[in-house]
């Protein structure tokens, strides 16, 4: 398949992990390590995308946790609400261009608000590699 061709709908990840306000910090870990993702959206009730929250947004409020011997809190209180998110009609290019970038590394995908799946650089790295192998040189 052409690159030119391929959306953000023909490689994201359908099941998409997410964690919502009151997911506590370390389920929350849990879920993302077992998954070996980078990061989360966080939605609400209806699963809507209201956040997302990083490896990079736990790990003070784990060293906190783990100073002071305390439980961490939950995922509302290290989250951000200013979210980055893709919709399954884009192209893959375009994703590619904003995750050559350092972050982020992986982008809810979104339809009418509610999170559908994720995207991640190595979908898109994965697509463009298969996209290299069957191009014909000229």
């Amino acid at each position: 398949m052409k690159t030119g061709t391929l959306f953000v709908r023909d490689i994201m990840s359908r099941d998409a992990y997410y964690v919502y306000p009151d997911t506590s910090i370390i389920d929350c870990v849990k879920g993302l390590t077992q998954r070996r993702l980078p990061g989360a959206p966080v939605a609400d009730k209806q699963g809507h995308l209201i956040g997302f929250v990083s490896e990079q947004d736990i790990l003070p409020a784990l060293m906190q946790s783990a100073y002071y011997s305390e439980e961490p809190k939950d995922v509302s209180s290290v989250m951000k609400t200013n979210v980055l998110s893709v919709s399954p009609n884009d192209h893959i290019i375009e994703i590619a261009k904003m995750m050559a970038e350092p972050k982020p590394k992986m982008y809810p995908v979104v339809q009418e608000r509610r999170i559908i799946g994720i995207i991640t650089r190595y979908h898109v790295t994965k697509a463009l590699l298969a996209d290299l192998e069957v191009a014909v040189p000229v």
